[in-house]
């Protein structure tokens, strides 16, 4: 069974329909009861970052994902659910994410030519091969919509790249943990053959 959190934000409807889409069985959920007997945990995003740390903060869910993946158990962020891992972010201010992994959330700076936030379909580079993406092509396209990106401290965790006025980290894989600044849920074939492969890890 896989848990997606349930914390006020995030596409949770077409996120949990894409997993049922490649056959996963699904629940949404805000219980820490719940996440705990979960297979497989799936945290998405949409907003800004401050607000989402303190609803996750205000549900009482932070301790729950960090116990989770503690576990080894697999763990899926999307786009925020990417960002969110991180030690700290800089949307509105300097806001302390959830700590997992090294690094910062830091906004695009691009020439002017190129809208903010990117918004439509990219594609990725493969980098430091890992489960999630054996079998997606290098160069697929996946639908992003966002303004801030990633800067991890730890490079080996890079698992894609993306090109957009500059080169930025579209996902990233560390042991059980794995997440993406793009929607699998809004990227047709794509998007659920990588669902569909985190299904199986």
């Amino acid at each position: 069974m896989i848990a997606v959190i349930d914390y006020g934000m995030g596409n949770l409807k077409s996120v949990s329909k894409a997993l049922e889409a490649v056959g996963a069985k699904v629940i949404v959920t805000r219980d820490p009861k719940v996440i705990k007997k979960a297979d497989r945990l799936v945290l998405p995003g949409v907003g800004a970052f401050a607000d989402c740390m303190a609803n996750l903060k205000k549900q009482n869910l932070i301790g729950p994902i960090k116990e989770f993946i503690q576990t080894g158990r697999p763990f899926l962020g999307i786009c925020l659910g990417l960002q969110l891992l991180f030690d700290e972010g800089e949307e509105f201010g300097r806001h302390k994410g959830l700590g997992i992994l090294p690094g910062r959330v830091v906004r695009f700076h691009l020439p002017k030519k190129l809208k903010i936030p990117q918004m439509g379909w990219n594609q990725i580079l493969k980098k430091n091969g890992n489960r999630l993406f054996q079998k997606i092509d290098d160069g697929s396209s996946f639908y992003f919509v966002h303004s801030y990106i990633v800067v991890p401290k730890e490079k080996k965790i890079v698992a894609t790249t993306t090109d957009y006025g500059r080169e930025f980290v579209s996902a990233i894989a560390k042991e059980n943990i794995f997440a993406c600044q793009f929607h699998p849920e809004k990227s047709q074939k794509n998007g659920l053959k990588l669902l569909q492969a985190f299904t199986k890890i």
